[in-house]
């Protein structure tokens, strides 16, 4: 076991904390405890994680009073939908006679987002804890209380803000992931370096063959890293009402359209949101406001951990098409979040369609 790395996201009576180590399982119940959730763990995942994860979950559960009751949901992007969270609530309520329960989501982002979205509907809101089981969940959505479910037309349209009661990271949970998990993970540790951190981008480009050896120390620090970085923006802009954590969505305004785009089939979240950073990346090289050497740091970086560059099996139409449902828009206008230096950030409203097509078309393979 490592040593217990704490960070507090300091939100008034909405605070909680970020507990991350190695090997830090036996400490899970008893960080419970002290929160005073209820006595019935109603814990949602899908089938693999609850078969290597989820036995040593309940163990330490059981051990210290808690009774335990697993809800598993489909193991795809597809399982963020209406019918799955519908589904879910009506499951939890007949189970939920006579009981004080509160929700764990057990698994990566779509289990954390689906999860809190139950919980924050449930009853009109209860307590829920994340227990991020990949790389990306522990850097990043599992953390700012951010839940949803996607449409058809969009991803993550309905939803709400409702913050969990606790992040619990243990890193060892990442080593049964495959190597595709750990770059899309990457690919959100990138996100933040280049939007908060050069020395964080710096530490990435010498060391990120080590994460890809499963080197958990090394993991740890950027899980610990990516953090503190989340945790500072989300205790000044909770809500994203003052512009501060619009900066998170580097890449994402154009990843999710790729997504959308794809069915959410062909591509991670992660792999997805590296050719978002790219594209956006150029708009901001061609529109003059980041130096040429810098978009080809940031777009080398992401080619070297192995994420895709090129857009593969996609109509441009499709793409632009999805990019409208962004919720980034604001009377029609899109907004892009492009970087003016590595390690710096700024929100730019209406870019010019064409330029924003010529990017993207440029990414376009068959």
């Amino acid at each position: 076991m490592s040593k217990i790395k704490k960070i507090k996201v300091n939100l008034a009576k909405k605070s909680y904390e970020i507990i991350i180590g190695k090997r830090i399982i036996s400490h899970f119940a008893k960080s419970l405890k002290r929160l005073n959730l209820g006595t019935t763990a109603a814990i949602i995942s899908n089938k693999r994680i609850r078969k290597n994860i989820g036995s040593k979950i309940e163990a330490n559960l059981n051990k210290n009073s808690f009774l335990v009751k697993f809800f598993e949901i489909p193991d795809s992007e597809m399982a963020k939908s209406a019918k799955v969270a519908l589904g879910l609530i009506k499951t939890i309520a007949s189970f939920d006679v006579k009981r004080r329960i509160f929700i764990v989501a057990l698994g990566g982002g779509v289990v954390g987002d689906l999860s809190g979205y139950v919980a924050a509907t449930y009853k009109r809101g209860i307590a829920y804890v994340q227990v991020p089981t990949t790389f990306l969940s522990q850097i990043d959505s599992s953390i700012g209380g951010k839940v949803g479910i996607d449409l058809e037309i969009g991803k993550n349209l309905v939803g709400a803000f409702h913050q969990p009661r606790l992040v619990f990271s243990d890193i060892s949970f990442l080593s049964s992931l495959d190597l595709r998990q750990i770059r899309s993970g990457l690919a959100e540790a990138i996100k933040y370096a280049v939007i908060k951190d050069k020395n964080l981008f710096e530490f990435l480009e010498n060391n990120y063959t080590k994460i890809l050896k499963f080197n958990l120390d090394v993991i740890e620090e950027i899980v610990f890293k990516c953090s503190k970085i989340k945790a500072k923006i989300v205790e000044e802009d909770e809500q994203e009402e003052k512009g501060i954590r619009t900066i998170l969505n580097f890449g994402h305004t154009i990843g999710h359209a790729i997504e959308a785009a794809a069915n959410y089939k062909f591509y991670t979240h992660g792999e997805a949101i590296g050719l978002g950073m790219i594209c956006s990346s150029e708009i901001a090289y061609r529109l003059g406001i980041l130096e040429l050497s810098s978009c080809l740091r940031i777009k080398n970086l992401i080619s070297r951990v192995g994420l895709p560059t090129q857009i593969k099996n996609l109509k441009l139409s499709d793409i632009l098409s999805a990019l409208t449902h962004d919720k980034k828009f604001i009377f029609g206008k899109n907004r892009f979040v492009l970087p003016n230096a590595i390690g710096k950030v700024k929100v730019y409203p209406d870019i010019p369609l064409k330029l924003i097509s010529f990017v993207v078309k440029s990414r376009l393979s068959s």
